[in-house]
């Protein structure tokens, strides 16, 4: 989990403290600490959270802020048990526009539909915010929130890092094939084909 962290801001898909992470245990949720470098971050420092309560008040480190998102896509997503949230830049203008991303590229399928889909504002931290990625998330595997960034979803933390990537990556390609004219976008035909044939892509 740390390492995941110190790689995002390597690769420049995050900036301080901002991304936190976590990954579903047999007796509760363990997540990044709120608001410390991740430099500073041992692992007596990581956080564990109730599945489906709030965390105790009296814990040595506090969670991150977005742990209400964190726990209610763990509990809707069970086939996922990593989410890593992050502020990567092309992603969060795009957040900031309120654009979805469409099938502009064949990588869109490592979400799983014809789309990246985008979730309306809400607080950071807030329950609200936690109802509109659990509700993207139904059926993909990442999503941008609107005004502040995105999550993705993964089935080990290989996987959600993967992703963020390639998201970070389609975000960038949509954007600048659009200052050149209209992006064209894949027909739902052409993504089923695809769809198809990334059932087992990726990294382990």
């Amino acid at each position: 989990m740390i390492a995941a962290c110190l790689w995002m801001n390597e690769q420049g898909l995050n900036q301080g403290t901002s991304g936190n992470i976590s990954v579903q245990v047999d007796d509760g949720i363990l997540i990044t600490p709120s608001g410390l470098p991740y430099a500073h971050i041992n692992p007596t420092k990581i956080v564990k959270i109730p599945h489906d309560a709030p965390p105790d008040a009296a814990l040595a480190h506090a969670p991150s802020t977005e742990w209400p998102f964190h726990q209610r896509l763990q509990a809707a997503r069970q086939d996922m048990p990593v989410v890593l949230h992050a502020h990567p830049p092309y992603c969060s203008v795009l957040a900031v526009q309120r654009r979805t991303i469409p099938a502009c590229h064949y990588m869109i399928a490592a979400f799983g539909g014809n789309d990246v889909p985008l979730v309306d504002y809400a607080l950071y931290g807030s329950d609200a915010l936690a109802d509109g990625l659990a509700e993207a998330m139904t059926e993909r595997h990442g999503c941008l929130m609107a005004n502040h960034g995105a999550t993705v979803l993964g089935e080990t933390i290989e996987r959600a890092k993967w992703r963020l990537l390639e998201l970070e990556t389609l975000a960038r390609t949509y954007l600048l094939s659009s200052m050149g004219g209209a992006a064209h976008i894949l027909s739902d035909d052409e993504m089923g084909e695809v769809a198809e044939s990334f059932k087992n892509y990726g990294p382990k």
